[in-house]
């Protein structure tokens, strides 16, 4: 196994974490730090495909920019969090019925 098929089997395995994260659990903090791991390993991906092909700057370039727009993205969504923990009192996605009315 090449150092490159190693890379891209991790990637893989770290975002079956992420999706297994997001499958399991209905604690909206969970469902966003599983969200966070996916994406992680799509950045990783991102990296080793640019180190793949010899432009590993423009892959940085685009990773940097997806790390800027997920941390917004993260920020966002703990914001309302908190809103709907305001409303509703806790933090399950099956309560976010009740913020229909």
């Amino acid at each position: 196994m090449s150092v490159t098929q190693a890379l891209f089997a991790g990637i893989i395995f770290i975002l079956a974490i992420g999706l297994y994260g997001l499958l399991a659990s209905r604690h909206l903090i969970k469902v966003v730090i599983s969200l966070q791991i996916m994406v992680k390993s799509a950045i990783l991906a991102l990296i080793a495909a640019g180190q793949a092909v010899g432009q590993i700057n423009l892959a940085q370039s685009v990773a940097l920019t997806v790390i800027v727009v997920d941390t917004i993205a993260a920020v966002l969504a703990l914001a309302l969090i908190v809103q709907i923990k305001h409303h509703t009192g806790g933090l399950d996605a099956a309560e976010l019925n009740r913020l229909k009315h």
